[in-house]
């Protein structure tokens, strides 16, 4: 058991975080507050080859794996920078169609990924259904040797920035004739594809919105894995990456908050000479904070480590439980950081309450700590499932 990076991780880090502090949390909330995007920063990660450090050295990548871009996602969200897209990206949809696009798909797709030219968002989550795929309504069927997409998305990220979106579909099996999920990569261009944004309470340069697709047509190379048997395994082989970058991601934002005050409560003085982080009250909460935000932190380098060396069960049920606790850490994280910092906390200035709505987003997507809590009681306790 081993709870050293190597060199080359060390260094990936170092370079990432040293990036990362160049922009800051203050070039985070004014692209956010003035409805811009994060931009420079993700062209910047992109010619540097953060961004494709999952993806294959043969389409251009950086031939590492999902501890590589956890290391990216968490060190961004350190400097005060947490990136969604990040997720939806080149987490999510570059595995996806590194797993289980067909050869064509790849070499279309991944390159893009592996410079950051190339925005892929995801779209599952629908006003009816969620998340769960037995459930969704968005139905693929085909039309000669075209498919028409039709259905309702919501909680869509990012989809303004990109040049496509990884849609769960289901569509017909002719063998069985059950419904079963399929995934298409449609342009966001498309004809009958429409979307609408959310408004959120939530200071992000990413923007959510509602997606509706009205017979969409679309060839038939735009099935990941131009099969349907592909549908299944493609759709799993994003939710444990979602899971442990999302977490990576909470991580860096809880060192964050943490490290904010820290700073400020080791050299505020109010009462006599000594600063009030010389004081249990204050000290301990921190303390605390940091202690759940490395716990959650051990979690995801073991997810990452399972996954990547191809243990996808364990990685399953270590992803899982490393995404729940980043969630609470982060939340934790932040609001111990608000408290410390009394008044000061609230202000923009100090950059703490900016991520109070994302870190308690953290509690809810891309699932829900109930549903996690389901998931460990069911495949880790053995007890009967409960929904």
């Amino acid at each position: 058991m081993n709870f050293d990076l190597t060199p080359e991780q060390d260094q990936l880090r170092d370079a990432v975080r040293a990036l990362g502090r160049r922009y800051g949390h203050s070039y985070f909330v004014e692209k956010a507050k003035s409805g811009g995007h994060t931009t420079e920063l993700w062209d910047e990660a992109g010619r540097l080859g953060y961004l494709g450090v999952n993806v294959p050295t043969e389409y251009g990548g950086g031939g590492g794996g999902l501890t590589e871009l956890a290391i990216v996602c968490e060190e961004l969200a350190a400097a005060g920078c947490p990136l969604l897209l990040l997720v939806v990206s080149p987490a999510i949809a570059a595995t996806v169609i590194n797993r289980h696009g067909t050869e064509e798909q790849r070499k279309r797709f991944l390159p893009g990924f592996a410079d950051g030219s190339l925005k892929v968002v995801f779209a599952i989550t629908e006003p009816e259904a969620g998340s769960n795929f037995h459930r969704l309504g968005t139905v693929a069927r085909r039309d000669g040797d075209d498919w028409l997409l039709s259905g309702r998305k919501c909680y869509i990220s990012g989809v303004d920035e990109a040049q496509y979106v990884l849609v769960v579909a289901r569509t017909e099996d002719a063998t069985t004739g059950k419904l079963k999920p399929a995934l298409f990569v449609v342009p966001t261009d498309a004809a009958g594809l429409t979307r609408s944004r959310l408004d959120m309470e939530i200071v992000s340069p990413e923007n959510q919105f509602l997606l509706y697709l009205d017979d969409v047509r679309l060839p038939a190379d735009a099935l990941v894995g131009g099969s349907l048997d592909a549908g299944l395994p493609a759709l799993f082989a994003g939710l444990n990456p979602e899971r442990i970058t999302v977490a990576a991601m909470g991580v860096g934002t809880g060192r964050y908050a943490i490290e904010r005050a820290t700073d400020y409560t080791a050299t505020r003085r109010v009462w006599g000479g000594r600063s009030i982080g010389a004081h249990q009250g204050v000290a301990h909460p921190l303390a605390h904070a940091a202690v759940q935000v490395e716990l959650a932190r051990l979690m995801i380098h073991k997810a990452a480590t399972l996954y990547d060396a191809g243990r996808d069960l364990e990685a399953g049920v270590c992803g899982n439980m490393a995404k729940y606790a980043a969630g609470e850490a982060a939340a934790l994280a932040v609001d111990t950081a608000v408290q410390a910092l009394g008044g000061a906390g609230m202000t923009t200035e100090y950059g703490v309450a900016t991520l109070l709505g994302a870190v308690r987003a953290g509690r809810i997507a891309p699932v829900s700590r109930e549903m996690i809590l389901n998931f460990v009681a069911q495949h880790v306790l053995g007890q009967e499932k409960s929904y």
